[in-house]
């Protein structure tokens, strides 16, 4: 059962109401509150999980207090159907505006209650890969969406052509305020299945249905290149920890080392975080033994997160990009590779988050963020709310901005070339 739909909502409401005389059947909504389906570990505000980590069904029992408090939250909504001057929202939106008042009683930005879309928009930026079309999405002057097929992919084989106007998906008409977030959401669907694109076409009279069959779109977090300043470093960014970005690593470090590459610049600028395993498996890239990073739970022992073996940058020169932006798992690996002295960090003071969270997908496929642990460097640093300290400070100004200048990619590549 699940808790999106109006009926089933005003279904729920009924439930409670019929406690007062019918104890099971009070049991039975919270039965749907509290179901949990899968967990997975991840770092960062903002992001969503990946490997399934445990399932875990949950049946719990109200307390009395539960019980009777959750009926005292039925008593002011009905007051509110009754009185409020003003449209009363019919569906899930109640519960999920109570759920989030809860929440916020903890006072941890990081333990959350997402819904059911930007859910699924997290669950697939972390898994590196979506199902869809393959087609880039825009909105002209006109207000019209535009479709561009990627290359190869199962748009531009089914036969959407650039610049195609899509008018409706599956049938159903877009709205005149439809925006692009939206019709990504539309498009988006599991992989293997199908979806029906109405497009106007420049020259063609008819509208024309496309049927397209969703294929695995994956969104790379990395990108790399040799310097055109030195051909002997090679630049690595990486935008977040997903469950690609160990592989894209992986194959960075082969196509580089194979162009000669002897020297590394590891830029983590702006990169939020991501999953804890993925951090890991990146730290030890540049780690021979060792320790990555320290957890502590609560009523646990703490856990350690030791090195993993074959690492593809063991001894090669090596410097860290970091900011304001750089946080989380980002931190972990600056802070495992700065307590080694295994590379330089240069740039500004990192964010400094410094828990874990376990996300929980909930019987309705939203979200919710715990924050389960604290961890630390492999020297026990905390870093949490203070950050990680760059050993070279690097700060832009605003002439920088201006002309487009990297200043701190510069004196990364001066520091690989004088050894200082």
């Amino acid at each position: 059962m699940k808790l999106n739909m109006p009926n089933e909502f005003q279904q729920a409401r009924q439930h409670v109401n019929a406690w007062r005389n019918n104890g099971p059947a009070m049991q039975t909504l919270f039965k749907i509150l509290s179901t949990v389906l899968l967990a997975a570990i991840i770092f960062g505000s903002g992001l969503g999980a990946g490997y399934v980590l445990h399932s875990s069904v949950r049946n719990d029992q109200p307390t009395e207090t539960a019980a009777t408090n959750f009926s005292l939250y039925w008593e002011v909504w009905n007051r509110v159907e009754e009185q409020f001057h003003g449209q009363v929202p019919g569906d899930s939106k109640p519960i999920y505006g109570a759920i989030r008042g809860a929440l916020a009683t903890l006072d941890d930005p990081y333990t959350v209650f997402i819904e059911p879309e930007p859910a699924a928009q997290e669950k697939a930026q972390l898994e590196g890969q979506f199902g869809g079309i393959g087609a880039f999405v825009s909105v002209d002057e006109a207000g019209r969406i535009l479709l561009d097929p990627m290359r190869d992919q199962p748009a531009e084989k089914a036969g959407l052509q650039k610049d195609d106007a899509l008018i409706a998906v599956d049938g159903a008409p877009l709205a005149a305020d439809t925006t692009v977030d939206q019709v990504v959401l539309l498009i988006r669907g599991e992989i293997g299945t199908s979806v029906t694109l109405t497009v106007e076409r420049a020259g063609q009279t008819d509208p024309l249905d496309i049927t397209i069959e969703r294929a695995a779109i994956e969104t790379p977090s990395a990108m790399w290149r040799i310097l055109e300043e030195d051909p002997t470093i090679g630049y690595i960014q990486l935008t977040s920890f997903t469950e690609r970005s160990n592989i894209e690593i992986n194959q960075a470090f082969d196509e580089l080392a194979a162009q000669g590459a002897s020297a590394y610049i590891f830029d983590l600028r702006r990169n939020g975080g991501g999953l804890l395993e993925t951090a890991v498996d990146v730290a030890s890239q540049f780690l021979r033994e060792g320790v990555v990073l320290r957890e502590d739970r609560k009523n646990q022992d703490e856990r350690v997160y030791e090195v993993r073996p074959k690492g593809k940058a063991l001894d090669q020169p090596l410097v860290l990009l970091i900011d304001g932006g750089t946080a989380s798992a980002s931190e972990i690996v600056a802070g495992a590779l700065q307590d080694y002295k295994r590379a330089a960090l240069i740039g500004e003071k990192t964010y400094g988050k410094g828990s874990v969270q376990l996300i929980y997908e909930l019987s309705d496929r939203s979200r919710l963020h715990v924050t389960v642990a604290k961890w630390f460097t492999p020297n026990h640093n905390a870093i949490d709310g203070t950050g990680l300290i760059p050993d070279i400070e690097v700060l832009f100004t605003e002439e920088d901005h201006a002309s487009g200048r990297d200043v701190q990619l510069e004196r990364a590549i001066s520091f690989l070339q004088n050894g200082e």
